[in-house]
């Protein structure tokens, strides 16, 4: 398994020094978030000049507010100043949540939503082959479009997609992809961690679904208790032996600080 950390609060240069501090402290990714507030784009190029190593994302892209054109040229720039260590995790994004709850035009509806998401992710993978292309699609047209340089990695970025289970549409979604993002949303609160027999049960449900045999990602978001071995042992071993290859550590606490933060990042990953 693999352990990012996604950096939830501070300023810009706070948020590049806590990048900085993953890396040295063990962690395997660095995360920023798309959700208002600072532009994560500009945060993960800052990160990638400052890193070798780790990981760079953000959890996560709601493509639908987003011109897919434009995400090609961010996504390659940070690929290229990474050297081919970007991750593009991808959702529907919330819209109850500022600044996107107080504007308009802005999609609400979900399948519209589902649909932008698609056709993004579509258009994006055409461009990131370096040929000319079209797209005549319901939401995006592209009309023999060609984006040179092509990105460092082969066949293109690596992206994982939020996959709400039992919800086959969006399973299936992810199943199309390199990873997913998994939400149980049988549970009375899909918020809640999720538990080991369910990751087995999605990464049954994957394989069995997935056009090819090579290996994907499943990735896992929660809080650990950097003071507690024993506790992260009960918690993250039953994970990772079910089929879990990443742990995002994802702090969402109010109160949150770069200093609260910097503080767990040097407790290290909660390796089993």
């Amino acid at each position: 398994m693999k352990y990012g950390f996604i950096a939830v609060a501070g300023s810009p240069p706070e948020m590049v020094e806590l990048a900085v501090e993953t890396e040295a402290h063990g962690w395997d990714g660095f995360f920023t978030f798309d959700g208002g507030g600072f532009d994560p784009w500009s945060l993960l190029a800052a990160a990638a000049m400052r890193t070798e190593r780790v990981t760079l994302g953000a959890m996560i892209f709601a493509l639908s507010r987003r011109r897919p054109w434009n995400v090609v040229n961010q996504a390659t720039t940070v690929d290229h100043l990474s050297n081919g260590r970007l991750v593009i995790p991808v959702g529907l994004g919330a819209i109850d949540t500022p600044p996107y709850a107080r504007v308009r035009p802005e999609a609400t509806d979900r399948r519209e939503r589902a649909e932008r998401l698609d056709e993004a992710l579509e258009i994006m993978v055409r461009a990131w082959t370096g040929e000319p292309f079209s797209f005549p699609g319901k939401h995006y047209q592209v009309d023999g479009m060609q984006v040179q340089p092509r990105p460092v990695q082969r066949p293109r970025i690596p992206i994982w997609a939020v996959g709400a289970w039992p919800h086959e549409r969006s399973l299936d979604r992810a199943a199309r992809w390199d990873g997913i993002i998994p939400y149980d949303m049988t549970s009375r609160d899909p918020d809640e961690p999720i538990a080991a027999a369910r990751v087995r049960e999605i990464r049954d449900w994957m394989s069995a679904r997935r056009e090819d045999a090579a290996p994907f990602d499943v990735v896992l978001e929660g809080i650990t208790d950097g003071d507690d071995p024993a506790a992260i042992r009960e918690r993250i071993g039953p994970l990772a032996e079910a089929g879990a290859t990443w742990w995002i550590e994802s702090r969402w606490i109010e109160g949150e600080t770069p200093e609260s933060l910097r503080r767990r990042i040097r407790q290290g990953p909660p390796k089993p």
